[in-house]
């Protein structure tokens, strides 16, 4: 099957991109378009890698066509600073002389820029004492050459490796070094996970110097372009053994400093458990919102809340959210597959993107990352399409600049920009049986995303999702800029992923269009000028 794989995850400014063309024998044209608009062209025949002339910053689709069919698509962004955006994968395979290339050929086909390499270390207080090869603390097999080999191959197409470091956890071993920096329940033992680790306050000095220490080595040994740093969500407050009273989350804010002048040139993602504390970690010295959502956020709407506050504190930095699909576990793949759409439709309509994918053939499903669960083809396909979809209008969808504008503009009262369907309510927040509606503008544009929650039972964002219901042709309504009409296009990732105009007309003030029905999400854009 003829593929079109970029050669790297981003490419940066003044670099031409190029994209390899895999299994074609016929002869064609490669066009590059940019939301739509063709942008460049050439004729192209056979396999190879096909390169382009420059482009400016921004997503971009590149097409493969023979005598006028589409054959292949794939997706291309531009950037001058790479680590504005973070597009979030993971590893966890670390035997000795696992293969390497389907590994590398998914990071390219979904776009990766930075690799969480899960449970790579000997020990958790003891990242390099295992010599060459080891068995991790829970038993699955780590070769530092193959570690070593994966850093590569994230460096041959453009993605961070990134090693994971729990940032204040010590195994049964460790702990007599650490019991003086425990972090104790009120009843005077160690809080812990389970009896596999135990917790010690991240800003006791004597765990900084010795944890800045163990990635500073850990980095100049392996390669690694910096650190995933992880916590498990609790103490929010605790004590030490020396009587001192730690509030957890100004010692996270400690740690990172204290890493950060250990690693000054290095990338790090702080894990924000259940959004604890993401009101403080977006003002500290690390590189991104990530953020683990565990109950009580379980709705669709509660994934955009915790988006919303999430860019509000960080100032700009990249939003990424793992949120499980454990769904896959107990449902078959096609309402799974709903179900993840969903979730990826309103993180990325919201600004931010999903830690899901990385390893081949691999999605998570729980946070023991080694506990994946094996996609299948379908899976597969839709993975595919949507981060295509994210990476060709990610200048709509992820720029910090963004605003939203719904309760601005839509409604009666506002009567600005609106849409209507003859039987589906529209709303403006999450609800099962509708279209939910949400408006930004960026920059001078105006984007619609509409949502297709009929049919739905519920808006769980990690349950089996019943097929859609279709909501049939929409209206959409708005207040016109001057004597012309706006011009309106509008995109699906499963029912044309490339922007295309709808007819508009006029009636009085406003302009009117009809929308094509929605799948599951449809973005549609709105030049006012």
């Amino acid at each position: 099957m003829t593929e079109l794989l970029p050669t790297h995850a981003v490419f940066v400014t003044g670099h031409a991109p190029a994209v390899e063309v895999r299994s074609f024998a016929g002869a064609g044209t490669l066009t590059v378009r940019h939301w739509g608009d063709c942008v460049g062209e050439q004729r192209w025949a056979g396999e190879g890698i096909a390169t382009f002339d420059a482009l400016p910053p921004g997503g971009y689709a590149v097409e493969l066509r023979e005598n006028g069919d589409l054959v292949a698509r794939t997706a291309i962004e531009i950037v001058t600073d790479p680590r504005a955006s973070l597009r979030y994968g993971f590893v966890v395979d670390f035997r000795p002389g696992r293969e390497l290339e389907s590994f590398a050929d998914n990071l390219r086909r979904l776009h990766l820029t930075a690799v969480q390499f899960y449970d790579w270390a000997y020990r958790h207080a003891d990242l390099l004492g295992g010599g060459e090869q080891y068995d991790d603390a829970l038993g699955q097999p780590v070769a530092v050459a193959t570690v070593r080999a994966l850093v590569s191959t994230c460096h041959a197409i453009g993605a961070d490796a990134l090693g994971y470091a729990a940032v204040y956890a010590a195994g049964p071993k460790e702990w007599g070094d650490w019991e003086h920096a425990a972090l104790l329940t009120p009843t005077g033992r160690p809080y812990s996970l389970g009896d596999f680790l135990f917790l010690v306050d991240p800003a006791h000095s004597d765990w900084c110097r010795h944890f800045r220490t163990e990635l500073a080595d850990a980095s100049a040994q392996l390669g690694f372009d910096g650190f995933h740093l992880d916590q498990y969500g609790y103490p929010k407050r605790a004590v030490r053994p020396d009587g001192v009273a730690v509030d957890v989350a100004r010692s996270f804010g400690t740690m990172l400093e204290e890493v950060r002048a250990e690693l000054p040139g290095k990338r790090l993602v702080f894990n924000n458990v259940n959004d604890f504390p993401t009101w403080s970690s977006g003002a500290a010295p690390q590189d991104a919102m990530y953020i683990e959502v565990w109950p009580p956020h379980v709705e669709l709407a509660d994934l955009g809340r915790v988006v919303g506050r999430a860019r509000a504190a960080g100032s700009g930095k990249p939003v990424v959210i793992a949120a499980y699909q454990h769904v896959y576990d107990s449902a078959p793949a096609e309402p799974s597959d709903r179900a993840t759409a969903l979730t990826m439709a309103t993180l990325f309509s919201h600004g931010a993107t999903h830690l899901l994918c990385g390893e081949a053939d691999r999605i998570l499903v729980d946070p023991y990352y080694v506990r994946n669960h094996v996609a299948e083809h379908s899976t597969m396909q839709l993975l595919t399409r949507w981060y295509d979809f994210l990476v060709e209008h990610v200048e709509l969808l992820l720029p910090p600049d963004i605003v939203e504008v719904t309760g601005s503009y839509a409604g009666q009262y506002n009567d600005d920009l609106d849409v209507a369907y003859a039987e589906i309510p529209v709303v403006g927040h999450a609800r099962a049986g509708c279209v939910w509606r949400r408006i930004t503008q960026v920059q001078d544009r105006l984007v619609v995303h509409l949502i297709n929650l009929a049919g739905q039972p519920d808006t769980l964002w990690d349950a089996p999702r019943s097929a859609p219901v279709d909501p049939g042709v929409g209206t959409l309504r708005v207040r016109r800029v001057g004597g012309e009409p706006p011009r309106v296009r509008v995109a699906d990732p499963d029912r044309g992923r490339a922007l295309v105009d709808v007819a508009v007309r006029t009636d009085g003030d406003h302009a009117v269009a009809e929308l094509p029905p929605p799948h599951l999400w449809q973005i549609v854009v709105i030049d006012l000028a």
